[in-house]
């Protein structure tokens, strides 16, 4: 890896270190970059207030899905119950 990465670069690796579930060591050695370095951008990237972390983007879009799934199941109890509703009035 060249000795002044790209922001673009660095984003990067932040953002798969954060999200992808593997090791940080092994994204560092997939990434080219020392493991302390990773750690170094992680640690930067968590304390910039100008952006949102990778880490608060996948909380907001954890609630998101709930949101979407608690609607969902509320939703099929409805359908549940008028379907024995209708059921119990045809017999």
């Amino acid at each position: 890896m060249a000795s002044n990465p790209t922001p673009e670069f660095r984003a990067e690796a932040v953002r798969f270190a954060l999200t992808s579930g593997l090791p940080r060591k092994q994204v560092a050695a997939d990434f080219g970059v020392g493991f302390s370095t990773l750690s170094r951008w992680i640690q930067q990237d968590r304390r910039n207030p100008e952006k949102p972390s990778a880490q608060s983007d996948l909380e907001r879009e954890v609630a998101e899905l709930r949101k979407e799934n608690r609607m969902l199941r509320e939703e099929r109890e409805v359908l549940k119950k008028a379907t024995q509703f209708f059921a119990e009035r045809s017999k």
